[in-house]
């Protein structure tokens, strides 16, 4: 069964495409659980589906990706329209702070969601679904401009050059390993302090046990997994999908994941997730430098042209899906990246939001962002 990304992009009238997505079956099947799961009729708990779906759509108009907003709205449309009241207005404002300004997301804008009466479960629903689409959209984004991507050497419309890289002196920084503090970012290990209850480890449910046991050693000690664990069948689903995208064997190196999904937490402003991509990048690559650079400015991060391309692209699919085209890709492809690395290296947008809650991009941020702050271990 043609799943939504490919039905999307019509990758049907691109098989080469199709055959290079497919190399990536794994994160293709678990993405298409997640949305199955999000928005299936009969989820449990206290979000109805066209509040769901309402939501999902918010996002993707958010991001300027037409094709996945139509998608949601054509879904919408088939059911009764509800009235405002003010919980679901607490939840749409929620909803574009988060899909816009992920920095802005704080304890107060969380809060007022349980004051609107969402349940902490209700509160977990809607953040994980927030960063899902705005994961969604950047694939949307990603692979459309795959599949325009034309061979090497075509004509195509060149992306904007990059700022000029900004150099740091190996002396100025420690050695790889200790800690990166540049700018109010750090590759030191960060605590993570929900501002929600969290699942009561020693009175979870046999689903919430199973999943905890599966996530992490620490996750019966861990606010940020006992906060997931309100939705166990979403934590599950999205751990299925982090795995896929960040650990998969093939395409892009795993350092250069880490680069890139270090990019997506920076512009968003997500201290933590920074914090654990610049960590697990160094531990990777033996190496800081760039880094650095991305945390005291993404846009003039890079060491050489490789990197910078990985930045470059990171950053404009983070910032503004909606303009993210082949000619940005072929800037990948002109600095080395085969059509297997580009995959995963513009298709992964944690992040989003984001990534933790949602993967980096670009929505691995979304739930860490906004459900709880970050502090020294």
């Amino acid at each position: 069964m043609t799943d939504t990304i490919a039905r999307l992009t019509h990758l049907q009238d691109t098989p080469q495409t199709q055959a290079t997505r497919q190399q990536r079956a794994k994160a293709i099947s678990a993405t298409q659980a997640c949305e199955d799961l999000l928005l299936a009729p009969d989820l449990p708990g206290g979000l109805p589906l066209a509040q769901r779906l309402a939501v999902a759509q918010t996002v993707s108009a958010a991001s300027g990706v037409t094709a996945l907003g139509e998608h949601y709205a054509a879904q919408l449309q088939r059911l009764p329209t509800a009235t405002p009241d003010a919980r679901w207005q607490a939840m749409h404002h929620f909803t574009q702070l988060l899909a816009t300004q992920p920095a802005a997301a704080d304890r107060a804008a969380l809060l007022a969601l349980p004051a609107a009466g969402l349940t902490t479960a209700d509160v977990v629903l809607l953040a994980q679904l927030i960063g899902f689409a705005a994961f969604q959209a950047r694939l949307v984004a990603g692979v459309a401009a795959l599949a325009a991507l034309g061979p090497a050497g075509s004509t195509a419309t060149p992306a904007a050059p990059a700022a000029e890289a900004l150099f740091i002196h190996p002396a100025n920084l420690p050695a790889p390993g200790e800690p990166l503090r540049l700018n109010g970012y750090t590759s030191e290990t960060l605590d993570w302090k929900a501002w929600l209850p969290v699942v009561d480890a020693t009175q979870a449910s046999a689903e919430q046990n199973a999943v905890l046991d599966a996530s992490h050693p620490k996750a019966r000690v861990s606010d940020f997994y006992l906060l997931l664990a309100h939705q166990p069948r979403v934590l599950a689903e999205r751990s299925e999908a982090f795995n896929a995208i960040m650990y998969a064997p093939g395409g892009l190196p795993r350092s250069e994941r880490e680069l890139a999904t270090a990019v997506v937490s920076r512009i968003n402003g997500c201290v933590y997730c920074a914090s654990v991509h610049a960590q697990r990048f160094e531990q990777l690559a033996k190496r800081n430098d760039v880094i650095a650079q991305v945390f005291i400015d993404p846009d003039q991060a890079g060491t050489n042209a490789r990197e910078r391309a990985i930045v470059q692209a990171s950053a404009v699919l983070t910032r503004a899906p909606g303009s993210f085209g082949a000619h940005h890709l072929a800037a990948l492809r002109d600095a080395g990246l085969s059509l297997h690395a580009i995959s995963p290296a513009t298709l992964r947008e944690e992040g989003g939001v984001p990534v933790a809650g949602w993967i980096v991009s670009a929505t691995k941020g979304t739930t860490a962002q906004t459900s709880g702050r970050s502090s020294h271990a």
